[in-house]
């Protein structure tokens, strides 16, 4: 008999919720998908612990709704351990914490050197964790115990953590840091779709042409319906290198598609039929694929002393500035203000430089208040410097 019992009845779940209303305080939460196993990113195991309730584990593909929980928990702080990872498989169950604090984001912002769950647990509390089942597959049933005490383990210490850094980045002077990072980790809105996911393909930097590109998108779009419909991620089905292989080898029949030495997994043999009529749909397609796809996004830094001299001088003036500050600050760069938003920045500054225009152009850039207040003068500054290093000097004057 199992020494962790996992919740998977209605009636069970019930009565943890009801259990979870006598204890007090913050709730630690934590989800296991099955990614890299499975196609869908959602939960196959969600644990709940609270002071004086205890730890729940809770089994989401048995359990019909996740209502309850969220009534029984409230407007209580959730806390998780890289919130940013656990928050949307969360939502797919009708679960929207009120208010979240991350033990992750913020052992980023004091600087820790690690930031593993494991690891900061050992430098907080002085307790080994075994991580050895990260990656398992969560979908598996039943699941083993060594696995469940793993589960339990990620939250049964999440509350301890928290008082411990709540309490270090009091000392800090970084609580309204942390609390304004915590709230955009919450409300942040999910990426929207891709234009053109397939084209996320790995190594589709090797194909040359529109119709060869039309045969790697159809074969994606293959994968991925298969996939689906098996509940099984695409890499496993065939991985993306096979994909591109089979592309780049340009069989003339289904005999040949077979021959291809690199078109490996699990399916790649079974569904023969499937991959080589995507094949011959690619051919055929007359909605060609462009081959060069425009985008907003600057070119990389490397080129811009060529291409734009004058964001190069902006982005080398700014960026030491940055860094120096997030070193002063105790934290990484990133934090500070991510290199993409600067590089942005930098790129097509405002039309006015001053600490005013930066500021708003941070805010769209979704800076948060803190960010703008410890980078929109420096970086202001570093701009002008910028451009009044980079003037050629004035004629002299006969």
């Amino acid at each position: 008999m199992s020494d962790y019992a996992v919740i998977d009845t209605d009636e069970a779940f019930l009565a943890a919720c009801r259990a979870l209303t006598t204890g007090s305080g913050p709730v630690a939460v934590d989800v296991e998908r099955a990614s890299g196993f499975r196609y869908s990113q959602r939960a196959y195991l969600v644990q709940v612990f609270r002071r004086g309730s205890g730890a729940f584990l809770f089994d989401p593909i048995a359990i019909s709704s996740f209502a309850p929980l969220a009534e029984a928990i409230g407007s209580e702080e959730w806390v998780f351990h890289a919130a940013s990872q656990d928050l949307p498989s969360l939502h797919e169950l009708g679960l929207e914490p009120a208010r979240v604090f991350d033990t992750e984001l913020a052992a980023r912002l004091l600087g820790y050197e690690r930031v593993g769950l494991a690891a900061v647990v050992e430098r907080d509390l002085g307790i080994v964790l075994k991580k050895e089942h990260s990656a398992a597959d969560w979908s598996t049933r039943p699941l083993p115990d060594s696995w469940l005490e793993y589960a339990e383990l990620d939250v049964l210490h999440l509350i301890d953590l928290r008082d411990v850094i709540a309490a270090e980045l009091a000392e800090s002077n970084k609580s309204e840091i942390a609390a304004q990072e915590f709230e955009a980790t919450r409300t942040r809105l999910p990426k929207p779709p891709r234009e053109e996911p397939w084209r996320r393909l790995s190594g589709l930097h090797q194909v040359r042409g529109a119709k060869n590109l039309a045969v790697a998108r159809a074969l994606w779009e293959a994968r991925e319906e298969y996939a689906r419909e098996q509940d099984v991620s695409p890499g496993r089905l065939v991985p993306d290198r096979a994909l591109i292989a089979a592309v780049m080898a340009s069989p003339q029949s289904k005999g040949a598609l077979a021959g291809v030495a690199a078109f490996t997994g699990r399916a790649s043999r079974s569904q023969l039929d499937r991959w080589w009529e995507a094949i011959e749909e690619g051919r055929a397609s007359t909605a060609l694929p462009r081959e060069r796809v425009p985008s907003d996004a600057p070119p990389p830094p490397r080129a811009w002393a060529d291409r734009n001299p004058e964001a190069d001088a902006r982005l080398k003036a700014a960026r030491p500035v940055v860094e120096a500050r997030a070193e002063e600050l105790g934290m990484p760069t990133e934090n500070l203000l991510t290199p993409e938003t600067l590089r942005r920045i930098a790129w097509e500054p405002p039309a006015v430089i001053d600490r005013a225009s930066i500021a708003e152009a941070l805010a769209l850039r979704e800076a948060r208040p803190w960010q703008i207040e410890e980078t929109a003068q420096r970086i202001a500054d570093a701009f002008v410097e910028a451009a009044q290093t980079s003037d050629p000097p004035s004629a002299p004057v006969s």
